[in-house]
């Protein structure tokens, strides 16, 4: 049902900014929330942002005020806005979305795209 495709990772200098997309193969309507996680080298996998029905979004603590996440329907393709990043923000940036069939919830996963913040 959904393929995810990241990319817009790479190396940036503390501070600058980079732009992370996530094209799916299916309208974004198709899904209940899309979201972007990451994780760092021995850390768990944590929520960075949510966008539902491509309007209503939320970002966590950590990078509230730095990211914004925001979609463009007709392309299918949800961003993360990256600004004012800081070495902690180094991680494997991951799209996801789920949706509800049938009272269950399926998971789609992108493939990681390693963002790494360092001078």
């Amino acid at each position: 049902q959904g393929h995810l495709v990241e990319s817009g990772g790479g190396l940036e200098q503390p501070g600058g900014s980079l732009r992370l997309s996530c094209a799916a193969s299916v309208s974004i309507f198709s899904f209940n929330v899309m979201a972007w996680y990451r994780q760092a080298p021995g850390k768990q996998r944590e929520l960075v942002a949510t966008i539902i029905s491509g309007d209503r979004t939320n970002v966590a603590d950590s990078v509230k005020g730095r990211f914004t996440i925001s979609s463009d329907n007709a392309k299918n393709t949800v961003y993360l806005q990256m600004n004012s990043l800081k070495p902690e923000d180094t991680a494997v940036y991951y799209c996801n979305a789920w949706d509800l069939r049938i009272g269950v919830r399926n998971d789609y996963w992108g493939q990681g795209t390693q963002v790494t913040v360092s001078s």
